[in-house]
């Protein structure tokens, strides 16, 4: 409980990904987790069925509330769905939150496809929010749209990783899963020059829910540990992978099932018995 992160994101009443899973990735990395709640979509494996919206002074409310009590050793921010939200979190930020590693995962698509961020509010993203971010983890589509063009062959995800650098932030991992190819690798740069590939194979599974969600997570917590962005990256791309393998052929849900958040600690009632 030494080390905290906060999550400003998304709810998900299956647990897979959102605050939920943040949660439990801060948990399974031994950090003590916190949440602000941005929004409320009524999901679950199979898809957003709707999306109320939070009153935005609630959200205000909600970070005052955190950072008077417990100052976060990282932040984590996913799903932000507008404008006005994405103006309200950067204005709190600026003022508070000056040297605390901040952890972007431009949440825009659910795993179904349902939109989790309006169209009018990733102007808002690029120009606000990424200039304050430590690191900025999309997914080639989200990539895409961030640089505002509507596809990119893979061979140019260098190019595509150094526009999204352009943008102010201090780092990118650019996620490959959405690529058509055997591995599934990450490319990390920043702002240093640094730059390569974290390589993995590909795990072929319908338990992809919240696989972001909890990458980013796994990144917010090893900053949160005192690792360095590089080191965190690949931490964090190492236990999503065993999350997902040990997931594989689970069934939790008709849709897509959650990876295995705590596949290394699971079953511990036995240790809890003494047996």
């Amino acid at each position: 409980m030494k080390y905290k992160c906060l999550s400003i994101a998304g709810f998900d009443g299956s647990g897979g990904a959102g605050i939920q899973a943040d949660l439990k990735t801060f948990s399974a990395f031994g950090c003590y987790g916190m949440t602000v709640l941005t929004a409320l979509p009524v999901q679950n494996t199979c898809g957003v069925r709707n999306c109320y919206e939070i009153p935005l002074k609630a959200i205000e409310e909600q970070l005052e509330a955190i950072f008077n009590d417990i100052v976060p050793d990282s932040i984590k921010i996913g799903m932000l769905f507008s404008r006005e939200i994405i103006e309200i979190v950067t204005n709190f930020l600026k003022q508070h939150a000056q040297h605390i590693p901040i952890v972007l995962d431009p949440v825009m698509f659910a795993k179904s496809g349902d939109r989790l961020l309006l169209p009018e509010a990733v102007e808002a993203l690029k120009t606000l929010l990424i200039p304050l971010s430590t690191i900025l983890t999309p997914n080639f589509p989200e990539a895409c749209t961030l640089a505002g063009i509507d596809a990119l062959p893979s061979q140019d995800i260098h190019k595509l990783g150094h526009k999204l650098l352009s943008f102010g932030t201090k780092a990118v991992l650019l996620k490959g899963g959405h690529l058509d190819s055997a591995l599934s690798n990450d490319l990390y740069l920043d702002q240093n020059g640094r730059e390569f590939y974290l390589e993995s194979q590909r795990i072929h599974s319908r338990n992809t829910h919240g696989t972001g969600c909890t990458l980013s997570a796994g990144i917010a917590s090893c900053l949160a540990l005192g690792m360095d962005l590089a080191e965190s990256c690949k931490v964090a791309k190492k236990y999503l992978y065993e999350a997902l393998k040990a997931a594989k052929d689970i069934s939790v849900g008709k849709g897509h099932g959650p990876v295995h958040h705590f596949y290394h600690l699971w079953p511990t009632i036995y240790q809890i018995k003494g047996e």
